[in-house]
């Protein structure tokens, strides 16, 4: 009897619980109207040559008002610079190897006090990152913006880093490189949603 009331009991508490679960609302980020600006610093001097970046796909997960997940899969083959060297050299070998690696993802853990945390995979390395960033409702859906700061030589980038090669003088280039975005996102009606799936074939959340 005791063991039945027990059962009874945990049945009603984990019912309870669901009930009061957030719904999870799916949002679509619209890569067409996405703008991705990098820019990158030398060591010495004011040279900082930027340039831009496309998405891949990206979709985000809000529940409370609040982005609770997701993923942002960015096209490394469309990094572009109006000088064609230059462009060139960074798809290449010495920087982000774009043959190789086609795409980089942050997965998104969550946004919260202005801040998004979640894990960045580049160059086939996965690490923490996180970065200031500002989501504001409009009649469409999200705009979400912000400037992330990464340290390329955490992912295998060390071309012409002085914490690897001595001796560089102006040819040193910092470490840290900057991604300024701006994202809009739309709801996603349930049967998109089914039937999207997120990078690498992977179905969302996995």
């Amino acid at each position: 009897m005791k063991t039945a009331f027990v059962r009874l009991l945990m049945l009603f508490v984990l019912t309870s619980a669901a009930g009061f679960a957030p719904a999870l609302q799916v949002y679509h980020v619209v890569p067409g109207a996405a703008q991705l600006t990098w820019t990158g610093h030398a060591e010495v001097g004011t040279w900082a040559p930027t340039g831009t970046l496309q998405l891949r796909q990206a979709r985000l997960e809000i529940a409370d008002n609040a982005v609770r997940g997701g993923f942002v899969e960015f096209d490394m083959r469309t990094l572009a610079h109006t000088n064609d060297d230059l462009q060139t050299h960074l798809r290449g070998a010495d920087f982000f190897d774009v043959a190789r690696f086609p795409t980089a993802t942050f997965r998104v853990r969550e946004v919260a006090n202005g801040t998004a945390r979640g894990q960045l995979t580049l160059k086939g390395i996965t690490l923490p990152l996180a970065f200031p960033v500002e989501v504001v409702r409009t009649p469409a859906g999200l705009r979400i913006s912000g400037t992330a700061t990464v340290d390329r030589t955490a992912y295998g980038v060390t071309y012409n880093s002085s914490g690897f090669f001595q001796n560089l003088g102006d040819h040193a280039i910092r470490n840290d490189f900057q991604l300024a975005f701006v994202l809009l996102a739309t709801p996603q009606s349930p049967a998109a949603r089914l039937a999207r799936r997120g990078p690498s074939g992977a179905k969302p959340g996995n």
